[in-house]
């Protein structure tokens, strides 16, 4: 197995330039990562986006809506996006967003979900629970298909999105149809055989992923709650999962073990594994790889939306 030869030649760049945040505050780790993106001058066209609140419990919270061209109700993905339940936001996953948008295609729903250490957990699982059932009871208003709600998410974003398909069964709805976990994190077990192998030198770190648990769910007891750690709960009855893993990533075995986790459950479960990727690749669109992985998973995610 070996990295992908266009981020091979970029990984000490990004490996050395991803700041500690266990160093840092939510707040400076914040201001850290967004100073690292950089606006896309040409964002790719979607036929409309569109910023909207959804009240959640204690507030309420910002959501962008994507719809391509379409005549007819198409299906919808609820989106949560990575960051280690700490950082990132809407406009760091705009692009991914709006390219999903295109290639599924579906009305995406990215949720700006409140974020630790200031909210700790389960308050942005509930969050992504919330804008799912907001998003089935404005499906038509939304140019979406009700019948065809997907959850999904990257990393952190993954997680928040397995525990979401779990919240919906456990509550009688909204019916979720699909789930799409990218390298997610599910379970809070540093000592994997690929937290050994690249908990350093690849990205995204073992001491930066470990202090991610430690704001989002500061309680080792909690970790152990299936909304926590969706690892840990029974996994019978839930959607059909696409589940995208990258070879040189920390947080590869997890993303093993809850794909065969929920096969043994009698889930359908599809793996689009990328051996060359690293831990948040398909948010990297200088990559030939980011571009295939979102390729196939979005052909994935069609085809259990299409034949549910």
């Amino acid at each position: 197995m070996t990295l992908d030869p266009q981020i091979a030649g970029l990984i000490d760049t990004l490996d050395s330039g991803f700041p500690p945040v266990e160093t840092m505050t939510g707040a400076q780790a914040r201001a850290a990562i967004r100073s690292r993106v950089v606006p896309n001058p040409n964002p790719e066209p979607v036929s409309h986006v569109a910023d909207h609140r959804v009240d959640v419990t204690g507030g309420s919270i910002g959501i962008r809506v994507y719809r391509p061209t379409s005549n007819d109700p198409l299906p919808i993905l609820v989106y949560a996006h990575g960051g280690g339940f700490v950082f990132c936001d809407l406009d760091s996953h705009d692009g991914l967003c709006r390219n999903l948008a295109n290639l599924i295609p579906a009305v995406v729903i990215s949720v700006d979900y409140r974020l630790a250490p200031e909210h700790r957990w389960p308050t942005a699982a509930e969050d992504i629970f919330a804008v799912t059932q907001w998003a089935a009871a404005h499906a038509a208003e939304l140019g979406g298909d009700a019948a065809r709600i997907a959850v999904g998410g990257d990393s952190a974003g993954g997680n928040l999105a397995a525990v979401t398909a779990l919240m919906a069964r456990d509550h009688g709805g909204p019916a979720v149809a699909a789930q799409l976990l990218l390298y997610p994190m599910i379970a809070a077990d540093f000592d994997t055989a690929s937290y050994r192998l690249f908990g350093r030198g690849f990205y995204n770190p073992r001491p930066a992923l470990q202090w991610y648990w430690d704001q989002y769910v500061p309680a080792l007891e909690d970790r152990q709650h299936p909304y926590a750690s969706p690892l840990q709960a029974d996994l019978k009855a839930l959607p059909p999962a696409v589940v995208v893993l990258a070879g040189h990533d920390p947080l590869r075995d997890e993303g093993i073990y809850y794909a065969d986790a929920l096969i043994a459950a009698g889930v359908p479960t599809s793996r689009c594994s990328f051996d060359g990727g690293i831990h948040g690749f398909m948010t990297m669109p200088m990559l030939d790889i980011a571009h295939e992985a979102r390729r196939q998973a979005s052909r994935s995610l069609a085809d259990v939306l299409r034949h549910g």
